[in-house]
């Protein structure tokens, strides 16, 4: 499952695309070992059939659950924005644009450095605040890339405002839509204005 084409911006380029960390499932793989330990014990006792087809019912429930929600969750960084989209049926998704994020951070349990896995928070102006993505394969690197993409895009917005007024006034008109959104307060609405119109 990739991120649909259709919903990128007219310049918009994916800069990386992954699922969550495999070892976010490693709880669905013991459920399904422990099952079959369970049914294969049952078999050899004597004991109702219908239990074996309990269980199997529910640790295929309950695998079935966990793989389903690994497989539909997606992070996408692009050269505009970070994306988290979610779910089979009922979706949910987060974006925040890189020119509103202010800080990421990421967090690495032990057991989690070894299979190199992690947690990633993603803190933003306006009302995105802070963002908790968990089992990141390489969160360091997927920080790094963040931070390549936010200068890059920073750096475009910044020469794009001296190249024209026709630039200026898109880039203006996307800060605009950004405080509507209320993605930017007030205050950081008028910092950015002033930095795109090159005031001091």
């Amino acid at each position: 499952m990739r991120y649909p084409e259709r919903l990128l911006s007219e310049n918009e380029i994916i800069a990386s695309e992954f699922r969550p960390h495999w070892s976010g499932i490693i709880r669905e793989f013991l459920v399904l070992v422990v099952a079959l330990i369970v049914i294969g014990f049952l078999a050899v006792g004597d004991v109702s059939p219908w239990f074996s087809v309990v269980i199997a019912v529910l640790a295929i429930v309950l695998v079935a659950r966990g793989l389903v929600r690994w497989f539909t969750t997606l992070h996408v960084i692009t050269n505009e924005r970070v994306i988290y989209r979610a779910g089979l049926i009922a979706k949910r998704g987060k974006e925040i644009p890189l020119e509103v994020v202010n800080d990421v951070a990421f967090n690495q349990s032990m057991f989690e450095r070894v299979f190199g896995t992690g947690d990633l928070l993603i803190e933003s102006a306006g009302t995105h605040g802070q963002s908790r993505y968990k089992d990141i394969p390489g969160p360091e690197q997927v920080q790094t890339l963040i931070y390549e993409q936010r200068e890059i895009r920073m750096t475009g917005m910044r020469e794009d405002s001296t190249g024209g007024s026709e630039s200026a006034a898109s880039q203006l008109a996307t800060l605009s839509r950004l405080h509507d959104e209320g993605k930017l307060t007030d205050n950081e609405f008028e910092e950015e204005k002033r930095k795109l119109l090159g005031d001091t």
